[in-house]
């Protein structure tokens, strides 16, 4: 772990990951483990969020209680594949304001390409969680974070399910201020951009898409 990476060591998020990994595992099973395991590793993206308190009445007597503190959390999803984490994390954090960012990956640059963008007002004043799969090149993640930037926000997260080195190295030079989580850290690319092992397409694999 560093201030800039958090691997997400816990038994369930490995085991759940493990599950999906494995090519025979079916989409609506990689469905539903990605949203389960989306809520944990929101909890530890989470984890650090300001609090304030405010006056309750419990059924025993009044109390100072803590709360969240400033405006609703922004959530972005990268499409397509980042709407898998997505649902996860709405579960935990139902009252989210919610983004998307529309990028394909050029086939033959490993270049991304924007096609779509969607944000909530007021990035500036929000902690913004950007929910993507995969981090492999680095390019489409870094990216989006440009946008974000653009449209005002200061305070951003990146949360992925896996990650390689070199998508990793590709965020800290573009973005040293965007801390990531992540369930793992995997080997490498390959030639073709993938993460080894990896757990291949992650977009195909939740959509049984090819």
């Amino acid at each position: 772990m560093t201030d800039h990476l958090t691997i997400v060591t816990h038994p369930l998020v490995q085991h759940k990951l493990t599950l999906m990994r494995d090519k025979n595992t079916s989409t609506g099973e990689f469905r539903a483990l990605l949203r389960e395991i989306s809520a944990l590793l929101a909890y530890e993206v989470t984890r650090e969020l300001e609090l304030t308190t405010r006056a309750i009445e419990t059924p025993m007597q009044e109390m100072d209680a803590p709360v969240l503190k400033g405006k609703k959390l922004a959530l972005i999803s990268i499409l397509r594949a980042g709407n898998g984490l997505l649902d996860g994390v709405l579960e935990l954090i139902p009252s989210a304001r919610v983004g998307f960012v529309g990028l394909y990956r050029d086939e033959a640059t490993l270049k991304p390409v924007q096609y779509y963008c969607k944000l909530p007002e007021g990035l500036e004043d929000r902690l913004v969680i950007v929910v993507d799969p995969m981090l492999a090149t680095g390019n489409s993640s870094a990216a989006a974070v440009d946008l974000l930037k653009a449209a005002g926000a200061t305070s951003i997260r990146f949360m992925c399910l896996l990650a390689a080195p070199e998508g990793v190295a590709r965020m800290k030079e573009a973005h040293p201020d965007v801390p990531i989580v992540t369930a793992a850290l995997d080997k490498r690319l390959n030639d073709k951009g993938y993460i080894l092992p990896g757990l291949g397409d992650a977009g195909d694999r939740m959509f049984g898409t090819k």
